[in-house]
């Protein structure tokens, strides 16, 4: 009679493609954070004038926002029409800015940069004599040396062509947010898992806020910066004061970086028409600063995001050596939202309960959220 063979036991593993094992999911899950965490890095460097046109145009639905709100305040009709409104006014406003200096301060332009130049170079040539910088330095070298990267500007805005593009992409990408912002709102929670979507909410809800009340100071504070700078100057006898003061109202939407450089073109003019209005202008820069950094600021935003002028600081000079121009000037919104989002992401996981921020973003969200508040009809 044959034997039979005997059939040994043969216990399976499971192989790479079995993804029901607990070790292979966590593996897995281990490599595609890291795998995403590298694509987003080389997306962030490859993509960065994109992402930055996209991050200009959020902060854009901002202001438009913000002014839609306001509005409501004292005129309680639909939102699309209080939004049409504040597009209107906004352009007409930037319309008038543009033919009013191109108008009257065409010519003062251009003796400013001679004036600038003329003063640079004695400063250089004094420099030169003390020892302070080699014989022959001008004030591009010098400018490349004291700026490095940071003077550089991306690819697509290096032309003035590409300069308007980009602004035409901010403002229409801007619009488009701030006509349905729900729609983008909602996009963003689809793409997260259910049990992270309220927290999605707030912390959406919190950057808002921030940012609403974190531009509006700014507003104020180019407002207040170049109609002070206006008539300051030109009680001390300063020439060309109502063209720096609107150089120093728009720089002061840069914070800290905007100061200096209007700073250096207010003593340079007038130090180009005698001590005494070189001394005003150095006594003027000093007193708007001060005024507006530690009363008109503060008072503002005393209830938006805390933010340390070193670390603006270093948060420009980074975004600037990396992306340019661009980066400089939303440094400042970049780095408040992210601020907002870790102390929102800690309290949320602390169980804190969040403190009211004022006006709710979504009627209906906000009134679940934070009950008890008045929302101003229409708005999203």
């Amino acid at each position: 009679m044959a034997r039979k063979p005997r059939v040994e036991a043969h216990v399976e593993h499971p192989g790479p493609t079995e993804f029901r094992d607990p070790i292979v999911r966590r593996e897995m899950q281990r490599a595609a954070v890291w795998f995403g965490l590298a694509l987003a890095i080389a997306g962030v460097i490859l993509l960065a004038h994109p992402l930055l046109l996209i991050i200009g145009g959020m902060i854009f639905a901002v202001f438009l926002d913000g002014g839609a709100r306001m509005l409501g305040r004292v005129l309680p009709i639909a939102r699309g029409w209080r939004l049409a409104i504040v597009i209107v006014l906004g352009f007409t406003f930037v319309g008038w800015v543009f033919w009013y200096a191109g108008t009257t301060f065409a010519e003062q332009a251009g003796r400013l940069r001679e004036v600038v130049d003329l003063q640079i170079t004695r400063a250089l040539a004094f420099a030169a004599s003390a020892g302070i910088i080699p014989e022959g330095g001008t004030a591009a070298t010098l400018g490349q040396q004291l700026l490095g990267s940071v003077g550089r500007l991306t690819s697509a805005v290096g032309s003035a062509i590409g300069a308007v593009a980009s602004f035409i992409l901010m403002i229409v990408i801007g619009i488009f947010i701030a006509a349905e912002p729900r729609l983008y709102d909602r996009g963003i929670a689809w793409m997260l898992p259910l049990r992270y979507r309220h927290s999605f909410y707030v912390i959406s809800d919190h950057v808002g806020w921030a940012l609403r009340r974190l531009l509006f100071g700014r507003l104020i504070a180019m407002l207040f910066e170049g109609v002070a700078t206006w008539i300051l100057l030109t009680l001390a006898g300063v020439p060309m004061a109502a063209l720096l003061g609107l150089i120093t109202g728009l720089l002061a939407f840069i914070p800290n970086i905007g100061a200096i450089i209007s700073g250096v073109l207010m003593v340079s003019v007038g130090f180009s028409a005698g001590p005494n209005q070189g001394i005003a202008a150095i006594a003027i820069y000093f007193l708007v600063q001060n005024f507006d950094a530690y009363v008109i600021v503060p008072y503002i935003a005393k209830r938006a995001v805390d933010l340390a002028p070193a670390l603006v600081l270093a948060m420009q000079l980074l975004m600037g050596a990396m992306f340019g121009i661009l980066g400089v000037l939303f440094a400042d919104p970049i780095l408040a939202a992210l601020k907002v989002t870790l102390v929102e992401l800690s309290k949320l996981r602390g169980g804190e309960q969040s403190p009211d921020p004022g006006e709710p973003e979504d009627s209906t969200r906000a009134a679940a959220a934070r009950p008890g508040r008045r929302a101003v009809p229409g708005d999203p």
